[in-house]
């Protein structure tokens, strides 16, 4: 009896030995790039998240400049802007596409009134918001009920907020408060609450930045009480803690790049874990990605490392969804970069890459 058992444990255990890791999906990856060059406009690519490899590519949509894109929670449309300075008379323009099974059907598309759309958010109840870089104002979009882009966007002009420096709006999104919107060119951000159906001045009107910093890219930490903002023209990255009375102060200004780099850079992209434990952004000059932990109390940034980009001009940068890759848009080498990460201590390791033209800007369909 006693051998039988031993016999039976043993089978088990080398059933065990011999089973497969859980195989983890397959994910489509989104594309935006410049058309300057050998690019035609969105691509996709089959991402392995089992093996962090790339395959498949095709072009999705030919468009010109689809230097920004973002998806509908609901997963049913993607948006592309079109950063030009004649799309219309006005300026740039923005595109709405279906999305079924990967694959994109043109909706429609429409002039944003501004020059040169650098970003495109979604509110997740109907709007759509597009900063228009040298246009130096924001458009609001409301959707139709299939996604579509309807008509007449409210418009909120920053050019006449300063008679010195030169409105450039680099991000807007959403979110619980109302919208955000850095001005790289007025070193601010600028907030804004939806009154009677407008977003007009919240009451907390501007956060200030020092000159010449550059405010480009946000993410929110610890459920919107840490805000932080990468800048583009001085290589920081700022931190503003939420107070009970809503408004956001100042609590931390960290660099970007090493003590010893001799050279001109500016940032672009950054990005938290999805635990919340790192905090990644993108050097061009450099060339490299920073990695901060977050304090868990504190959501202050201590600097763990930084890793080479194996290129040149890191612009936008993405974790998949299981938050255990990175793949970074080299756009001046024509290069996607894939990196294993680490989650317990955030550091990246080099896998592979693939050559690209001109990407900019990397989107996962989950």
């Amino acid at each position: 009896m006693k051998k039988i058992v031993l016999v039976g444990l043993i089978a088990v255990l080398a059933l065990a030995c011999t089973e497969k890791p859980e195989e983890k999906p397959m994910y489509t990856l989104f594309v935006g790039t410049y058309t300057d060059g050998d690019s035609e406009g969105i691509y996709t690519y089959t991402f392995d998240a089992n093996t962090g490899e790339l395959s498949n590519q095709k072009l999705a949509a030919k468009l010109t400049n689809p230097s920004y894109l973002a998806i509908s929670k609901d997963k049913r449309n993607l948006y592309a802007v079109q950063e030009t300075a004649d799309f219309d008379s006005l300026g740039g323009g923005i595109t709405a596409f279906s999305l079924n099974k990967g694959i994109l059907g043109l909706q429609n598309s429409m002039g944003t009134q501004g020059a040169h759309p650098c970003h495109v958010s979604l509110s997740g109840d109907g709007q759509l918001a597009v900063a228009n870089y040298t246009g130096g104002n924001v458009s609001i979009f409301s959707l139709n009920d299939d996604g579509s882009l309807a008509e007449n966007p409210q418009i909120i002009d920053h050019k006449p907020l300063d008679s010195v420096k030169t409105s450039h709006a680099h991000m807007a999104q959403f979110n619980a408060d109302g919208l955000m919107v850095t001005d790289l060119g007025l070193d601010a951000i600028k907030r804004y609450k939806k009154k009677e159906g407008k977003f007009s001045p919240a009451e907390q009107y501007s956060l200030p930045f020092e000159d010449g910093a550059g405010p480009r890219h946000f993410t929110f930490g610890k459920n919107g009480r840490l805000l932080y903002v990468i800048n583009e023209l001085n290589s920081t990255i700022s931190v503003f803690e939420k107070g009970t009375n809503g408004n956001y102060e100042k609590v931390q200004v960290v660099t970007t790049l090493a003590d010893d780099f001799d050279g001109e850079s500016f940032c672009a992209d950054l990005h938290l874990s999805p635990d919340g434990k790192f905090l990644y952004g993108s050097n061009r000059g450099e060339n490299t990605i920073v990695i901060f932990a977050v304090d868990p109390t504190s959501g202050q940034l201590e600097l763990v490392s930084r890793e080479s980009v194996h290129g040149d001009w890191p612009r936008n940068f993405s974790m998949d969804p299981t938050g255990e890759f990175l793949l970074v848009a080299n756009k001046k080498t024509n290069n996607i970069v894939i990196f294993k990460r680490d989650k317990e201590n955030g550091t990246l390791t080099f896998l592979n890459e693939i050559n690209h033209p001109n990407p900019v800007c990397l989107v996962f369909l989950d």
